[in-house]
């Protein structure tokens, strides 16, 4: 299977038309359907390694001040302990717990929804140890290499430039916007993955000032780590819904194959 990083950006992507989920549902059309899929999300940032086991996971709304219709959204994939468990064992030594709390965030199903709305493809969560370097997830991913050859889709998802504390919200759709130092890490990120120069990108926080502004804190950027320490050496590595938004926010996404 091919390898994704999707730029989730507003929970509102999930409901609202535009250019950015005609991106996800044109990627989806050009790849095989997945037995299942694995997801790394921003927004399961957790201390130590856990996976998602239940056979229902719940649809989790994390998030507030959005329209009522935001929240009515379910989106009822079925789980798949089977999959946790053979994830648990690929990880090994690692310690990994199954999980049977959490279930899909808005990280995963505001954006699988629009690649598989039929909600019939079974999706698990693996979350991120906020305890471990940025080398530690890079290393981690790689070890996922087995489930692609059967089939399963591995999903990071989380934005590479997210500073919420500066988005201009007076311009909050305005695409193509950036200030400077988000220009300045779009480009360098851009070129950095296109020609698969990875040591930067791992080591991010040595890098420029407009690296520290594009990347305050690590949540949103880590899930595209998993999906680099994953490429083969034979695949190349394609960028759609390359934007930035809003000043401080980008919505790039990754396909690797």
């Amino acid at each position: 299977m091919p390898l994704l990083f999707l730029g989730h950006g507003s929970p509102m992507n999930a409901i609202e038309e535009n250019q950015f989920v005609q991106g996800f549902r044109n990627i989806a059309k050009n790849i095989p359907k997945p037995k299942a899929i694995l997801c790394i999300s921003a927004h399961w940032f957790t201390k130590g390694t856990k996976v998602t086991a239940m056979n229902f996971p719940p649809t989790i709304h994390d998030f507030g001040g959005f329209p009522e219709a935001l929240f009515q959204v379910q989106y009822n994939a079925p789980g798949s302990p089977e999959l946790a468990e053979a994830t648990q064992n690929l990880l090994t030594p690692t310690p990994i717990d199954l999980d049977h709390n959490w279930g899909l965030d808005h990280g995963a199903w505001s954006v699988i929804k629009h690649l598989y709305p039929n909600a019939d493809i079974p999706v698990i969560q693996l979350s991120i140890d906020y305890t471990k370097p940025a080398d530690y997830h890079f290393e981690l991913g790689k070890k996922l290499q087995a489930l692609r050859e059967r089939g399963i889709l591995i999903i990071g998802s989380g934005n590479i430039i997210h500073n919420l504390r500066l988005v201009d919200f007076a311009n909050i759709n305005k695409i193509d916007y950036g200030y400077d130092w988000a220009q300045e890490a779009f480009g360098t990120i851009n070129k950095q993955l296109l020609d698969g120069n990875y040591k930067p990108l791992i080591e991010y926080e040595k890098q420029s000032k407009a690296f520290q502004l594009a990347i305050p804190t690590p949540d949103h950027y880590l899930p595209l780590l998993y999906i680099l320490g994953l490429q083969n050496k034979n695949e190349e590595l394609s960028l759609f819904n390359n934007h930035l938004l809003a000043g401080s926010l980008s919505m790039t996404s990754v396909k690797i194959e």
